[in-house]
This record gives C-alpha cells, structure tokens and sequence, in this order.
C-alpha cells in the first residue's frame, strides 16, 4: 500500500509499505477514505518528536472503511464507515477510568507516533470499540475529519479547561485549525466578547464570519493596548493555540484578575512564565493534550448543523500528492490553508 514515511528532521516520502494485519483481537483494519495534516504533524516533520522511529506512517486523523474485524471487537463490523479518533484507549486501565484517555496506558496520542498512522491506504486501529465512532449519515467525509482532533481540542483543552462561561470576554491567540475550533465550540458556552488574535488577516476576517466580536492582527496592533481599549482591565481566558513563546507571551500579558490562560499550543521549547507579575492575579493555568470525551457530543452538535466547518477546509488533494500538500500547510499564509482533506479514492 502507498503511505507517508518519516524519516528525521524535514525528511518524509510517499512509499510502498506492507498492508497491516489484525495483531491483537481488539484491533480492526481500515481503508482509509479521508484524513488531513495537523500541526503536530508539521512538528515531526521539522524534528520536534526525535523519538519518532524511522519508518513510521505518520497521521492521527481520519475517516475510513471497516475492513477486517478483531475477534474481540462487538461495537463494529466490515463495511461500517467511522471517525478515527486521534487518541487510542483501551477503556480500563486507571487513566481511562478518569476520561484521562490521553493517558491510557496501552494507548493516547499513539497514531502516527509509537505505530503507523492514517497517512496510508490501510491503517491498523487498536482497541477499536473504544478508539472509533460510527458517523452519522447526515455528517460530510470531509467534516468528519475535523471531528478526529482539532474540533474536540479546542473544546476540551481550550474552552473547557479554559472554563468559558456566559458573559466572559475571551481571546484566543492564534486563528489556525484548533484556534478556530476553540472559536466554534466556545459559542455553546455565551461568551459576551470573543476577540481573535493572528498575523495572518485572511484567517481573522474568517474568525468574524464563524462568530468573532474583535479581531486583533498582532503583526500590525499592540495588542495589549487593543485589549484595554476592548475590555479594559484585560479578559476573563486566553486561549493559547500556537505553541511558541510570543503568544505564550501575550496570554500573559492579556488576563485580569481571576482569569484562566487555557494553553492548547504544543510547545517545543521553553516560554517564560512570568510568575512574578502573575502570582497575585489568582490566575488558573491549564495545559493538556485532549481527551476527546467530548466527541460524541460534537459528533450529535456537527449533525444538528451548529457548527459551519466546511469553511475550515481549504485545500483538497489525493494522496499520491500528499508530499506537495504538507508543502501547502507549511507555508499556510501564503497559501491561504487551514485544513486540507487528503482522498484516498
């Protein structure tokens, strides 16, 4: 089968790898129908995760076809189309007894990463009845796949975490894939005052279609100063969603008294944490890789139509062109990108 290989730092290729084969009873094969590139995976491909094993089939993201069926396996047959979830749990160990499923010690972020991911025509799914959803007939391929990570991260580890209620005036640092998803989902909760913050004015006149009050461009404004003059004393969360220092930085920089800083950016290196100026703020300061407890939840809210994330997709390409997309998303202000769908048909 054709699949997309790492192998170290800048240096992936699409290649004819062995189809995979049911390992375990709990395991099922798909053949993948649709998945996407993500961030962290912009970040293994610059060298961020050096553990990575050469070889690996990258891609945590997906939409795909049942194949063959683990003997174990009772939630799904050969022939049933379901979401993969970017993160793998076995259900019962202490972790996923907590909906700490990120944590699952025979799983969490492990596609892509410890075992062959979904950039492939064929993926191995582990722990199948607890890692995979069925997909309602009423929810696009196309959209589905944004159900698999960005959509669920940005709820758990940037709105919920972040603890958004009625009323708050939030900031979300940084308008890519998962900063518009913490946008999106964030509308359930009735924040009075969402300001979006980016360098990339395409991607903030996006956020005031799908429900931004304010935007500020960070490459043109001082945004502290913007915030004053939106909320004076500063916001209630910031939501980082980059993951490097700058807009670390201004989440700092931005929250009031009491507030929350959400952090969903994956970080490489180190930020300051400027607890001398913060110690007396009573700030809350989360961080996270997401769970995706909520899933089935944004599955019935995607099919109810309450959210528009056909304007997250941006790009399409097949996956013989693969190579050619990440090149799209690494330079994704040029190329006006944000979520690109990757076909196997």
């Amino acid at each position: 089968m054709k699949a997309l290989v790492y192998h170290g730092d800048h240096n992936i290729a699409l290649e004819e790898k062995p189809k995979p084969t049911i390992l375990k009873p709990t395991d099922v094969i798909l053949k993948v129908l649709k998945t996407t590139i993500c961030g962290t995976d912009l970040g293994i491909y610059k060298g961020k995760n050096p553990e990575i094993a050469d070889g690996r089939i990258l891609g945590h993201e997906g939409v795909g076809l049942i194949e063959e069926v683990g003997e174990s396996v009772r939630q799904f047959k050969k022939g049933d189309k379901v979401l993969i979830s970017c993160i793998t749990s076995c259900g019962s160990c202490e972790y996923c007894k907590k909906q700490l499923y990120s944590h699952c010690k025979d799983g969490g972020w492990i596609l892509g990463y410890m075992i062959d991911g979904v950039q492939a025509e064929y993926v191995r799914i582990p722990h199948a009845d607890n890692s995979l959803y069925k997909i309602p007939a009423s929810i696009d391929d196309e959209v589905a796949v944004l159900l698999s990570d960005i959509l669920p991260t940005g709820h758990e580890i940037g709105v919920q975490y972040g603890n958004v209620k009625p009323g708050d005036a939030i900031a979300i640092v940084g308008a890519g894939p998962v900063g518009m998803s913490v946008l999106l989902t964030s509308q359930f909760y009735s924040p009075s005052i969402i300001i979006m913050i980016d360098m990339d004015e395409n991607r903030l006149n996006l956020a005031k279609e799908l429900g931004a009050t304010h935007t500020i461009n960070s490459g043109t404004e001082n945004v502290v100063e913007s915030i004053k003059n939106i909320v004076g004393d500063g916001v209630d969360v910031a939501i980082e969603a980059v993951g490097i220092p700058a807009t670390w930085d201004i989440c700092q920089q931005i929250v009031k008294p009491g507030a929350h800083i959400a952090n969903v950016g994956v970080h490489g290196v180190k930020v300051d944490f400027e607890i001398e100026k913060l110690w007396i703020k009573n700030l809350t300061i989360t961080t996270g890789l997401v769970n995706t407890n909520t899933t089935p939840m944004l599955i019935k809210a995607v099919s109810a139509n309450r959210f528009d994330l056909k304007k997250l997709i941006t790009h399409h390409y097949k996956l013989d062109e693969i190579e050619q997309a990440y090149q799209t998303f690494l330079n994704g202000a040029k190329e006006k990108a944000l979520k690109i769908i990757i076909s196997n048909s």
